[in-house]
């Protein structure tokens, strides 16, 4: 595979997709393709700094559209800087969460509309977008539970918000699945952890098969 691959993972909170990005990495290295994994925000200083500013539980006060252009800040610096270099050098770029977590988050369940948060974004990444995303489907209440007994994992200002919420960012990626059903494929994250990684893993292979 000469040409990169940019592969992005999607989800509600607690969906558990980097547990599955971190599996995919690692059996894809074990096969020796060249794969680098990264995250938004974030992946890279400038857009881990935009991160802690967006996602720091004292900033309860931030109004979405602040929070909407800070998360295109941290894309376009992110992209520009390190996923644009990987793909010109032949990488298979796995990236957990990309433009689709603002179009569901601040777009649909902050009500500022997807096509106006797309529009932010469109000037952020310069039409540049994943060959494929796996969404990582669960119930929003189920995806808390496993928040809450998961002691590891960070918490963050948008875990604070309510369930109702949640339930809007789910409905946003139902909308973005059945805009972009050719990029985008659910997954049910709610079954097994094996489970989900051999079938996140075959639709990847799918992908291999067509290139």
């Amino acid at each position: 595979m000469d040409k990169g691959l940019f592969i992005t993972a999607e989800g509600p909170e607690g969906a558990g997709k980097t547990t599955i990005i971190n599996m995919l990495a690692s059996g894809l290295a074990d096969e020796g393709y060249k794969v680098m994994q990264t995250r938004e925000p974030g992946g890279i200083e400038i857009a881990e700094q935009i991160r802690a500013v967006i996602l720091d539980t004292k900033n309860t006060a931030m109004d979405p559209r602040t929070e909407a252009l800070l998360y295109a800040a941290a894309r376009r610096q992110h992209l520009a800087e390190k996923v644009q270099p990987a793909l010109d050098e032949g990488y298979i770029v796995l990236c957990d969460r990309f433009i689709d977590s603002s179009l569901a988050y601040q777009g649909y369940a902050r009500g500022l509309g997807i096509d106006e948060v797309y529009s932010i974004n469109h000037f952020a990444i310069e039409g540049m977008m994943p060959e494929l995303t796996l969404y990582f489907d669960i119930d929003p209440a189920s995806g808390l539970q496993r928040i809450g007994r998961n002691q590891g994992r960070e918490v963050n200002r948008l875990d604070l918000e309510s369930l109702e919420f949640h339930t809007k960012v789910r409905e946003g990626y139902e909308i973005l699945l059945a805009k972009f059903p050719d990029r985008i494929s659910r997954i049910d994250a709610s079954l097994p952890v094996e489970e989900v990684y051999q079938l996140a893993s075959a639709r990847l292979k799918s992908l291999f098969a067509d290139k």
